[in-house]
């Protein structure tokens, strides 16, 4: 699977850092628990601190007993929502090697060096490569200020009430009309989020399966890592998780291999990405549903949003 990040560093544990920020380039509205995630504290067993990533305040408190986070502006990374977290400091060779392992379930890899080289990864330094044409995504900026949509509902309930008062009260409120902004920003939402969904479902069946396996490859792990986002941002959200395969082949045979391939994605979701059993279910439907006469179309997994 081709890079989409490398490192560049000589120390470490600076290193490591780098593999941090790397992966809050690549997923820049990540929260605190996405980035522990990905990154377990049985990741580092040996680093000396509670945790392998705390709140910048909780991070400065401890380095007050001893300097064992990374704290410094430039060093701490910046969160989904704003807020920043500091990287415990104390790589020994076997964690580090550990954090590299991790990383390339992301994409992330590190640059080979030379101790006597100039420039990239000195000491107290990283450096971070885009490869192969990878465009970071760019983080949304939060919109400060009261919604336009909000704005709107106000001055309608100001003109009800001022034709209330040139019409002695004869006039009603704009009560309709408002409720029509409110739905119709429901549905912009829930469009977006029906959009990332199909978005998702195209990039997990295009890391396709090995022939007669349900195992997931790393490029269908990273899809299910976005849907389980999508999924937190939108907590009324449940899926129905399909799997199909194509005509070719034992029916008894393809009949189990689509169900054990829709149940390897909720299991996913469940026991790495912690959302809630209960919100998701698998189906398998063999061969029964075809969409085309091309066998490799008819081999796909579907994400149906359900009430």
């Amino acid at each position: 699977m081709a890079g989409k990040i490398r490192v560049y560093g000589k120390a470490q544990n600076r290193t490591a850092l780098g593999i941090m920020h790397a992966y809050m380039t690549m997923y820049p509205h990540a929260t605190l628990e996405d980035i522990r995630r990905a990154f377990p504290n049985d990741i580092s067993p040996d680093k000396g601190v509670p945790e392998l990533f705390l709140p910048l305040d909780e991070a400065e408190k401890f380095n007050t007993k001893m300097s064992l986070y990374f704290a410094k502006p430039n060093e701490v990374l910046t969160m989904g929502n704003g807020s920043k977290v500091a990287v415990a400091q104390v790589w020994s060779k076997p964690s580090f090697e550990r954090a590299i392992r991790q990383g390339s379930l992301y994409d992330i890899e590190i640059a080979q060096f030379d101790p006597a080289e100039k420039g990239f990864g000195k000491k107290g330094s990283f450096a971070l490569e885009m490869l192969n044409g990878y465009v970071p995504p760019v983080p949304e900026q939060k919109k400060k200020g009261v919604p336009t949509w909000l704005w709107a509902v106000l001055g309608l309930i100001l003109l009800g009430v001022v034709a209330w008062f040139i019409f002695g009260g004869k006039s009603e409120p704009q009560i309709v009309e408002v409720e029509k902004i409110v739905e119709k920003e429901v549905i912009v939402r829930d469009t977006v989020y029906v959009q990332q969904i199909e978005d998702i479902e195209r990039n997990f069946n295009a890391a396709q399966f090995e022939q007669g396996k349900s195992d997931l490859n790393d490029d269908a792990k990273l899809a299910l890592h976005d849907l389980a986002k999508v999924m937190k941002q939108n907590p009324e959200l449940k899926l129905t998780i399909s799997g199909h395969t194509s005509s070719e082949g034992d029916d008894t045979t393809n009949q189990k291999l689509s169900e054990a391939r829709a149940q390897a994605a909720v299991d996913f979701l469940v026991n790495k990405e912690g959302i809630d059993s209960t919100r998701l279910s698998a189906k398998g439907y063999g061969s029964s549903k075809p969409v085309s006469d091309n066998p490799d179309e008819n081999r796909r997994t579907e994400f149906e949003i359900t009430d």
